[in-house]
């Protein structure tokens, strides 16, 4: 059995609440809230704020990283001139143990020309044995996905051009299934998200990600920040966020990506906790290291 771990950022636009929280889960889809209203990681680097935290476990070096949007909203500014003139940079935490963290530090990614560094996450590419960091930026007018790959988040390959859709992307989540890699974007000009899959992460010519209709997400207008994991009955969940409507996170499950048959779990059968959680991301830990983060950072209410 697995626990999980959910990084998040809270209500956006009021005071400090855009730095990283904290809550761990026994089967994925009811949450407890770790530490206090106080964040448990903070930025004093960059804007000194930061959305849409992305955690993952690097084998290779046995190190937990947390890589984050550097944006402070709070602060006053229009999104016209956070995706215009934007941070670049991407701020970065390093851990062993889940509790004792590093100094954060700013890791410029973004091409010259981006107006902005949204919501980074990374996949580990089979192909070449490294991370590949993904995240949106705005480039002539428009939200496009482009990537980079590193094997130590400290020393980045040059970006370049991943997903060049008609419509604005951003909010990409790839995970890997059966022989494919699936990729889930949302479509910032319908306000939708999408789900495409491809054998290869990076596709060579010849090869391109294919779109996996779904009936569920197809008609679900204003979602934003999917992520997803499996759970340890082998369905997948999906979370994303419902800010149009503003109803917070709302998970759905399926038992078959490829078919992507997603519904939504009857009420009553999930909680997402006390806190507001905004864009954040899901690792699997151990039982014995979810103990010791409770017994760490104490749980809020």
């Amino acid at each position: 059995m697995s626990t999980y771990l959910f990084a998040h950022f809270t209500d956006g636009n009021k005071g400090d609440r855009e730095q990283v929280w904290f809550a761990v889960s026994r089967d994925g889809l009811n949450w407890t809230d770790l530490g206090s209203d106080e964040p448990l990681l903070s930025s004093s680097v960059g804007t000194t704020g930061v959305r849409d935290p992305f955690i993952l476990y690097d084998e290779n070096r046995e190190k937990y990283v947390i890589i984050a949007t550097d944006l402070c909203t709070a602060k006053g500014g229009s999104w016209e001139d956070f995706s215009a003139r934007g941070s670049r940079s991407i701020v970065v935490w390093e851990s062993d143990d889940l509790m004792h963290w590093s100094r954060e530090r700013l890791v410029e990614v973004g091409v010259p020309e981006a107006g902005c560094v949204w919501a980074p996450e990374a996949v580990y590419c089979r192909e070449k044995e490294s991370w590949f960091v993904f995240w949106a930026s705005r480039v002539e007018d428009k939200q496009r996905i482009y990537g980079s790959f590193t094997r130590d988040f400290a020393v980045f390959t040059p970006a370049f051009k991943y997903i060049d859709a008609v419509t604005d992307v951003i909010d990409t989540n790839i995970v890997w299934d059966k022989g494919f890699y699936y990729r889930f974007s949302k479509d910032e000009t319908n306000k939708k998200i999408i789900i495409e899959r491809c054998r290869s992460l990076i596709p060579s010519e010849g090869e391109s990600f294919e779109r996996v209709p779904c009936t569920l997400l197809d008609g679900f207008f204003g979602l934003e920040g999917p992520e997803t994991y499996q759970l340890d009955d082998g369905r997948w969940c999906l979370i994303a966020d419902r800010y149009h409507t503003k109803g917070g996170y709302l998970p759905m499950l399926c038992s078959d990506l490829s078919a992507a048959d997603f519904v939504i779990p009857a009420e009553g059968t999930y909680n997402m906790g006390k806190r507001i959680k905004r864009h954040g991301s899901v690792i699997r830990i151990s039982d014995e290291k979810a103990e010791e983060l409770v017994a760490f950072y104490g749980t809020d209410g």
